[in-house]
């Protein structure tokens, strides 16, 4: 029989304590992970293996090569198992340009982006060269190109040269964001939308001719600060520190203290996956429900990577 005296002092234990003060934050076990991390783990997968690396957050496939032809069968399951873990890591690949473009595009027509480009052999594919004289300046949670109507729906990355050590990826599990968020909180932005501007990165760099002229191809856009994920539906925070100007209809200094708050959601290291690269290594993302972050810990050394997006829907 349960000792139901002893219950109230045993769940005492596993309670979040916020600390005293003007200091925004909390102590203690994330308990809502377990349910997810049991729903994942019940998961059989029939056409791979899969090893959980986070708590809610990326996992290992073994037993596909990325290479070959595929059938529509394990692209399939894949897909399921991107929107499952959200992250989804490929080792000891042999893939470059022209097979890591094929693979993605089963998942989806594949996107150009206007301000990073790729080369005439393959302009679907953005190369992201880092060295002595180019630094890393992806070191911001972000998603992709929410700047954009309908945004990647996912990405694939390929490591094709490493530093020595450093120029780990990190990726934020954006569905427990929203979970770990307070009551108070969901209610503020519940319905609320928030607008995104590529004139908040990529702009800076720009002559304001320039500026302008991408401005017309790309004016800013309204999402829904929470999303609701298409092919699961389930609810993911939807805001980023480096390409959401304000929320709508909101004062501007209340704005921007919410979205602070909301950033700093993806920070929480409870919600994060961080993979180390070796080379041969692949790791495809799905773009509606995460964040990352690329570490910039390896300047001098050189780091150069390829990515391709795959084109998602509006959000919703």
């Amino acid at each position: 029989m349960t000792d139901t005296a002893a219950q109230p002092q045993a769940l005492a234990g596993l309670a979040r304590v916020r600390i005293k003060g003007r200091r925004n934050a909390e102590l203690g076990p994330t308990t809502f992970l377990a349910d997810r991390r049991s729903e994942l783990a019940a998961i059989d997968w029939e056409r791979f293996d899969l090893q959980a690396l986070g708590s809610t957050i990326g996992a290992a496939v073994n037993g596909v090569d990325l290479s070959t032809d595929l059938d529509a069968e394990t692209v399939a399951e894949l897909r399921a198992a991107l929107v499952a873990h959200k992250v989804l890591v490929f080792e000891g690949q042999s893939l470059d340009a022209e097979t890591q473009s094929r693979f993605a595009s089963r998942f989806g027509e594949l996107e150009h982006h206007p301000f990073l480009g790729g080369t005439e052999e393959t302009p679907y594919l953005v190369r992201l060269a880092k060295d002595e004289a180019v630094g890393g300046y992806e070191n911001i949670w972000h998603s992709d190109v929410t700047w954009r109507e309908q945004p990647a729906m996912a990405a694939v990355l390929r490591a094709v040269e490493l530093p020595d050590s450093g120029g780990d990826t990190l990726w934020a599990d954006m569905e427990a964001a929203w979970e770990g968020l307070s009551d108070r909180v969901k209610e503020q932005i519940e319905g609320r939308v928030a607008v995104h501007d590529f004139t908040l990165s990529y702009g800076a760099a720009m002559s304001s001719e320039d500026r302008a002229r991408a401005g017309e191809e790309f004016p800013a856009v309204e999402h829904p600060i929470v999303r609701i994920h298409p092919e699961s539906g389930r609810r993911a925070l939807y805001v980023n520190r480096i390409f959401t100007s304000h929320i709508v209809g909101m004062d501007e200094d209340d704005s921007e203290t919410l979205l602070d708050h909301l950033f700093a959601q993806a920070e929480v290291p409870e919600y994060q996956f961080r993979l180390r690269w070796s080379p041969g290594t692949v790791a495809m993302w799905d773009n509606r429900s995460t964040q990352h972050y690329a570490s910039s810990d390896y300047w001098p050394q050189a780091r150069v990577m390829e990515r391709a997006a795959i084109i998602g829907d509006r959000p919703r």
